[in-house]
């Protein structure tokens, strides 16, 4: 297949394009900067320049491939909800291209939408939450909308995606931690995060493209959940700082716009999944990318 990767020099991203290539696949891959396209190259991917910031920059890359793989996303989580409205038109973009024909168009969602009720897990075919309630649940909100429409599309939802270097909503509570003095988790710290290796992830996406089936649901779960004070436990070990329980009135001056996920009980299955797709995590652990945390 001639794959259209946006987010191609994203952290997933990147695995995403080799991931492809090593199975055969080519790649065009939106890339918006000078510094990175070379490195895009070098992989042997098409460098497509465009930014989901203009949606219909990407249309012509959606239109030259036989399917695409979306997974750029704005990180500023500052401005979250207007990060995810922005998805949606991303969305509805890529898919007005690829409305009337069988190419699959794979999204990007988070496990905690389908999170149906309290300490239960998200599971693939859950009722998911609103945006109105969860933002991120605009681009499945735009995914069904543009299925509608005659478009092949399915949606990957991500966990906390990690290697010794990130580890998606952790690598900012790190940061939080460093600035703080401390590692701390609220309450009893009790709470889950899902989490999946990174490469574990970039497979997953591969599978789920050359599958193509429409109104696919995945979840790139490796682990069901890890809690919050064990993460704060092997952080604090590692950065050799201390580690503390904060009351939930404490969190918004402790976290910042963090807040609105730390004390969050997340986990996720991903049984379906695995049926589906065959798909097998191998990587490392969360705790052990943790103990092995670039310093």
């Amino acid at each position: 297949m001639r794959v259209f990767v946006t987010g191609a020099t994203g952290f997933i991203g990147s695995a995403v394009v080799k991931e492809l290539i090593g199975a055969g696949h080519q790649v065009i891959g939106l890339c918006r900067s000078d510094d990175k396209a070379a490195a895009l190259a070098a992989t042997g991917a098409e460098v497509y320049r465009g930014s989901i910031a203009e949606p219909d920059s990407l249309k012509d890359g959606a239109a030259r491939s036989d399917g695409v793989i979306h997974l750029a996303f704005n990180h500023d989580f500052s401005r979250f909800v207007q990060n995810c409205e922005d998805d949606r038109q991303v969305i509805k973009a890529l898919g007005s291209v690829l409305a009337g024909s069988d190419r699959p168009l794979v999204v990007t969602s988070g496990t905690a939408i389908a999170n149906a009720a309290p300490g239960q897990l998200a599971r693939e075919g859950n009722a998911i939450a609103g945006s109105d309630r969860h933002p991120r649940a605009a681009s499945e909100e735009e995914a069904a909308a543009v299925a509608a429409e005659g478009v092949n599309v399915s949606v990957v939802r991500l966990p906390q995606v990690h290697d010794t270097q990130r580890q998606g909503l952790i690598t900012p509570t790190i940061a939080a931690y460093r600035e703080k003095g401390a590692c701390v988790y609220i309450g009893d710290g009790r709470n889950r995060w899902p989490a999946a290796y990174f490469l574990d992830v970039a497979r997953l996406y591969r599978l789920a493209i050359e599958k193509a089936e429409p109104d696919a649901k995945y979840h790139a779960v490796a682990e069901e959940g890890v809690s919050m004070r064990d993460i704060a436990a092997t952080i604090g070990r590692r950065l050799k700082l201390p580690v503390k329980s904060i009351a939930p009135d404490e969190a918004q001056a402790y976290f910042g716009w963090l807040a609105m996920f730390a004390g969050l009980d997340m986990p996720a299955s991903s049984a379906q999944t695995r049926r589906e797709l065959g798909w097998e995590p191998t990587g490392p652990g969360l705790i052990a990318d943790l103990e092995a945390l670039r310093v």
